[in-house]
């Protein structure tokens, strides 16, 4: 688990591969054949172009945009000036200027609706995590994504979380144990689990998730260094978090507790108050709303 809202560097090189991938994937299904309606305009007009924000919004994405620009002038043989006025992980007010485009008139119709779909998507799970973000800071609590992501959109959506104040719970399944109810079914019981995580990859903190305060206790017993409390109630929130603090001090470990569970912006500051170290949130990435953006061409 990363030590605070960016991703590893490991990610961050495949990041860059994967913003070339999805890009080149979203250019291909709107485009296919071509442009029927941008062969509309006279081949070598140019135009400029603004794009606003409808929303208040934290700012994730222009790497897309620049993406989608570049691609498409490599294609057509032009060549697109992007004059931003904002950063990702920048608040932007609702109304205020984004970006600018300068440049041939028909790149600029054909990519707006890719650029603006990953901007308003990538901006929405940000808007969404920093909003969250802002109700616990008061308290020590991290906030965390999971893998519940539209697919093929996993690292986009895990760095538009850091973007939002956020932090990456793991990438995927070969970065990060989270041993669930089924694997524990699968193992054998907590004990036979964690025991196995720790001798197959030593290196890799053994997370499990626990169903009740009992399965709890077998799971610091057993060695576990992060413990899921899945479904808690506040008052086992504080049971587990005062038995594990105990545990700590007796053992001289360090094991850290995560809540987890249908975790709404009405419950999150009671489960964050209950004293765990993580909360983590499916609905940063699977719930999002995406923000209203809005282009106008002169």
């Amino acid at each position: 688990m990363p030590a605070d809202n960016t991703l590893p560097t490991n990610c961050l090189i495949s990041l860059q591969h994967d913003i070339t991938k999805m890009v080149a994937i979203a250019l291909e299904e709107d485009i296919g054949d071509g442009d029927i309606t941008a062969e509309l305009i006279p081949a070598d007009q140019t135009s400029t172009a603004k794009v606003i924000t409808r929303d208040d919004c934290i700012i994730a994405g222009t790497a897309w945009v620049d993406e989608v620009f570049k691609q498409l002038d490599h294609q057509l043989n032009t060549h697109t000036q992007i004059i931003w006025h904002t950063t990702d992980g920048q608040r932007a007010a609702a109304n205020s200027l984004l970006f600018e485009l300068k440049g041939n008139a028909r790149a600029l119709l054909t990519g707006e609706r890719s650029a603006l779909n990953f901007l308003q998507l990538l901006s929405g799970t940000a808007t969404i995590c920093q909003e969250y973000a802002d109700m616990v800071k008061h308290t020590s609590v991290r906030l965390l994504d999971t893998r519940k992501t539209i697919p093929g959109l996993r690292t986009a959506q895990k760095y538009a979380v850091t973007c939002g104040g956020c932090l990456n719970h793991r990438i995927g399944l070969f970065d990060s144990f989270l041993i669930k109810e089924n694997h524990i079914a699968a193992c054998g019981g907590i004990t036979p689990a964690i025991q196995t995580a720790k001798k197959n990859h030593p290196d890799k903190p053994a997370e499990i998730e626990v169903e009740s305060l009992n399965e709890l206790q077998i799971a610091l017993s057993a060695g576990a260094d992060i413990v899921m409390l899945d479904n808690f109630s506040i008052d086992e929130l504080k049971q587990g978090v005062m038995l594990t603090a105990a545990f700590n001090r007796r053992e001289g470990r360090n094991v850290k507790l995560e809540a987890s569970g249908n975790i709404t912006d009405e419950t999150l500051l009671a489960n964050a108050e209950a004293g765990v170290d993580y909360i983590s949130i499916g609905a940063f990435t699977k719930h999002v709303r995406a923000v209203d953006l809005s282009m106008r061409v002169s």
